[in-house]
């Protein structure tokens, strides 16, 4: 999930919002509550994915 992070914010790493994406997608699989939001909030947003609002609602409801 932190490493998702990084990749968003080009901490330590080069940005790359689809690699932030990948690492997020790992987390959010296993059930971590945050990277399921932040999933939420890519698709909502469009930041490394195709903006998609129905699959962000799915995500911030796995999220709850």
């Amino acid at each position: 999930f932190l490493l998702g992070g990084c990749y968003n914010t080009g901490a330590g790493v080069a940005q790359d919002e689809a690699e932030a994406v990948r690492w997020l997608r790992l987390a959010a699989d296993q059930g971590k509550a945050a990277a399921q939001l932040s999933m939420g909030v890519c698709f909502a947003h469009g930041t490394g994915v195709i903006k998609d609002e129905a699959e962000a609602v799915r995500w911030f409801r796995l999220a709850a």
